[in-house]
């Protein structure tokens, strides 16, 4: 991938975490609240999140000091 594919997945997955977020909040404001749902969207979240963390590490080279 090059640097410019990766620049714009790392967006599109941050816009993804942070529509996670505001789904997470708006089911856990509910009168009934779907565990089940919950924890999917929990789990898709951390799943982002590492993605997140890869690309982000593919743009910053690491440095040997």
């Amino acid at each position: 991938m090059s640097p410019e594919e990766i620049t714009q997945r790392l967006e599109l997955l941050r816009i993804e975490h942070r529509d996670l977020d505001a789904a997470i909040i708006a089911l856990g404001e509910g009168a009934m609240v779907d565990q089940l749902q919950l924890a999917r969207f929990k789990k898709r979240k951390l799943r982002l999140r590492d993605e997140i963390a890869w690309c982000e590490d593919q743009l910053l080279p690491d440095i040997i000091a």
